[in-house]
């Protein structure tokens, strides 16, 4: 019998092993012989190398070996690529640049690697590292978009003119045109999304390995799926086969999207296992982690939108320059473009739109995917805007937006931007959070803050995404003779809960006990080829192909039920764990078929042995997830600093299996989100191209003191497009909150006739449009 229904809550199985410290993270991995990396990286935003002088590091003590980008480039190892090709409006390829895992000739951020060094302790390593003489010439820089696009900037590449990299739209824009030609009311806005660094709580690390009797290598790496690496590093770079090259992750630390790329370390380092024959381990420090990890968001996006006079929104017009960094990373160019604008009309019925993006480059850090990967850009620019709408007009909040949702009738729904939404109620999740919140008492509770001395605020914002979709997944389960089930994905869990996920749904459908489920990730010999973990797909995709392989082990059970219990397969049912002849007592559990599918003196002749299934799942269409959030906050005008006494969250995930997983999914993502509305701001010099905010000493984190308790609800709108009818999840918290926070810190400021303030709405941002200070 199922020991879990839908909506029930089974504790996540991975914690009993990580809270008591038996948890393999990538630092725990131990090799024999293995020795220790340290990169010399680039103190310089932008610099020619003249020379690079070796000697005196190869000399120092335990030092194995010292390699410069031009031994990568002797021993034909490529380039590290971008793999997301784009066309120009004009329809011509995007150019992008070479970016060798060493850095040769020039480098064009502060940070960038341009040695590694090999030594059999850390310690001599990062002595050898330090005797490394480089000759730079320095250069002008441009680390930021102004600085980058202004007339006259440093050239990074020189392919790129001004700095562009490419210039892209989507949209009908006549049918745009005309519709801002007649529009009563035209309202502007410039919105900033501030960079970003992922600051995943396990930084990034390499231990790399070879063998020379196999011609094999190995990468021990915190991912979110091996097999995508393993692609890009035997594909592209190494110029191997697939089969030569085997990945190993083991419990990751966090990931929010930025460990599903391949960093030039972990090129590095398998270049010199290679050479040496030894293992190589690199794992990053927090100060690396901030100056070369890939960061996110960094837009500047200038958007109009067109309103009748109802208050109808009908078209919208958003220009925006996405900073690229100094390369173009793995999937850098979807990001900036595809994943988030097609999301810009979020869940209002405008008749038109038109996204034109510029990509930019500077001297940074790459920016890539993290935790949202465009859609919460694309959302934070909509929903400042329809709250102006609502300013300009004299309307609510929940007023203006009301008069602009798609409703559930309209379902499904083609948009202005080309997306089908599936489903979603969104004035039922808006009414449903208001309620929720108490918005009714606000005003009472905002005389009652000012009472004290406080300035509060209350912020509204809805949200959609798109999510849950790509490509296909595959997941096998096999048995052991015990009645043990092990289940084999592709993708890979970094603090979601996919052993807690995939083992529900195995021991729900199949009637077995939880812990008899055993979920096998993170090693490419072993698991099944998967797309890895992103853009919200657990669930949605690999799940819906777990389904299916537990239907593929029913139909085989079902085969040899009809073998054993001498019935014709027709007769044959099966409910609560047990196949059963029909109308009769003759029954058999799975556990039991599973033992006899082991024992070949009672298998046909032509059957193998052991009782498996298999399932593959390609996604029609995406899930669209949506919501409401809204943020009630406190601000001290003494000090511009903000509280936040109540956060309240309604949330449309279709049908949600396990809503504790689910909740903390939406906390966490929550949490991103706030801080990047009040606290996180990744911050270069724009001249010199060096890091301000290279630490958390001056890159503000949130805390966990500072984190309202939140209070989080969801309704269930099944989704259409899997066979699970469930929505993605993981990414919803970030793409709400920020807009909810900044409206709720524009309402407390109200009384001063603020009407604008840019991410993070830091204290000192606050006090300063308080006290009418530039």
């Amino acid at each position: 019998m199922s020991h879990f229904g839908k909506a029930q809550m089974p504790r996540r199985v991975e914690d009993a092993r990580l809270l008591k410290g038996a948890g393999r993270y990538l630092d725990d991995f131990v090799l024999p012989r293995q020795t220790y990396a340290c990169f010399v990286r680039s103190p310089h935003g932008h610099a020619d190398i003249r020379s690079i002088d070796v000697a005196a590091a190869s000399a120092m003590p335990g030092v194995l070996g010292v390699f410069t980008g031009e031994d990568l480039a002797k021993a034909g190892v490529g380039n590290v690529p971008c793999m997301a090709p784009l066309k120009n409006r004009d329809g011509s390829p995007v150019k992008t640049p070479d970016r060798p895992a060493l850095a040769r000739g020039r480098v064009r951020f502060a940070g960038e690697a341009v040695v590694l060094v090999v030594a059999d302790t850390p310690e001599n390593a990062r002595d050898a590292a330090e005797a490394v003489a480089i000759d730079y010439a320095p250069l002008p820089a441009a680390a930021d978009i102004p600085a980058a696009i202004k007339p006259g900037a440093p050239q990074i590449w020189d392919h790129a003119k001004g700095n562009i990299a490419f210039d892209w739209t989507l949209g009908d824009e006549a049918k745009t045109k005309a519709l801002f030609a007649k529009a009563a009311h035209v309202v502007e806005m410039d919105i900033v999304n501030n960079r970003l660094v992922p600051n995943s709580m396990e930084p990034r690390g390499a231990i790399a390995d070879y063998a020379r009797g196999e011609d094999k290598l190995t990468l021990y790496c915190s991912t979110q799926g091996g097999f995508g690496m393993r692609k890009v590093l035997a594909g592209e770079i190494f110029k191997i086969p697939e089969s030569r090259l085997r990945v190993v992750t083991g419990d990751v630390g966090g990931g929010f999207g930025m460990k599903i790329f391949v960093f030039p370390e972990y090129v590095a380092c398998l270049h010199a296992a290679r050479v040496l024959e030894r293992p190589v381990r690199w794992i990053s420090d927090r100060s690396e982690a901030f100056l070369a990890d890939t960061h996110g968001r960094d837009n500047l996006a200038k958007a109009r939108v067109a309103v009748d006079a109802n208050g109808k929104m009908t078209a919208l017009h958003v220009s925006t320059y996405a900073n690229l960094g100094a390369y173009c990373s793995q999937y850098s160019t979807f990001v900036a473009t595809m994943a988030g604008n097609t999301m810009l009309v979020g869940v209002y019925a405008f008749e038109a739109a038109i996204a034109e993006v510029k990509g930019v480059y500077s001297n940074s850090a790459p920016v890539d995917a993290y935790r949202g990967a465009g859609r919460p850009e694309a959302n934070y620019v909509v929903e400042r805007l329809i709250d102006a709408v609502g300013k300009k007009l004299g309307l609510s909040p929940d007023e203006i937006r009301r008069r602009n949702f798609i409703p559930p009738s309209a379902m499904p729904y083609k948009t202005a931007l080309g997306n089908t939404y599936d489903s979603g109620e969104y004035a039922r999740n808006m009414d449903d959070a208001i309620a929720r919140a108490d918005v009714k008492g606000f005003e009472a509770r905002r005389a009652e803050s000012k009472k004290n001395g406080r300035l509060r605020g209350l912020g509204l914002a809805m949200y959609t995404e798109v999510c849950g979709g790509g490509g296909d997944e595959t997941a096998n389960i096999q048995f052991d003779p015990s009645g043990g089930a092990i289940v084999k994905v592709g993708n890979q869990s970094n603090g979601q809960g996919h052993e807690t996920a995939y083992a529900q749904l195995v021991a729900e459908r199949l009637g077995i006990p939880m812990d008899k489920v055993r979920v096998v990730q993170g090693d490419t010999d072993v698991a099944i080829y998967n797309g890895g973990t992103g853009g919200s797909r657990a669930l949605a995709v690999t799940g819906s192909a777990v389904t299916l392989a537990v239907a593929d082990v029913v139909a085989q059970g079902r085969k040899l039920a009809a073998h054993l219990m001498e019935a014709a397969e027709a007769d044959i049912e099966f409910t609560d764990g047990r196949f059963k002849v029909a109308g009769t007592d003759k029954a058999m559990t799975v556990q039991q078929m599973a033992y006899a599918a082991h024992n070949k003196a009672k298998l046909p002749a032509d059957r193998p042995l052991g009782l498996e299934g298999n399932g593959t799942f390609l996604p029609k269409a995406a899930t669209f997830p949506n919501g409401c959030h809204i943020a009630e906050i406190e601000i001290d005008p003494d000090t511009g600093t903000v509280s936040i006494p109540r956060y309240t969250i309604v949330d449309d995930f279709g049908n949600v299996m396990n809503p504790l997983l689910v909740e903390g999914q939406v906390h966490g993502g929550t949490i991103q989100g706030i801080g990047q509305a009040l606290y996180e701001g990744c911050v270069y010099d724009p001249e010199s191209g060096q890091l301000l905010s290279g630490s958390f000493m001056d890159y503000c984190m949130p805390r966990a003191d500072q984190m309202p308790s939140i209070d989080f609800s969801y309704n269930e709108v099944p989704c259409r497009n899997n066979p699970l009818g469930v929505k993605g999840a993981g990414e919803a918290g970030s793409i709400g909150a920020p807009p909810a926070i900044i409206h709720a810190v524009l309402d407390a400021l109200k009384p001063y006739g603020v009407q604008h303030i840019d991410m993070p709405a830091t204290p000192q941002k606050i006090w300063r449009l308080i006290h009418k200070q530039a």
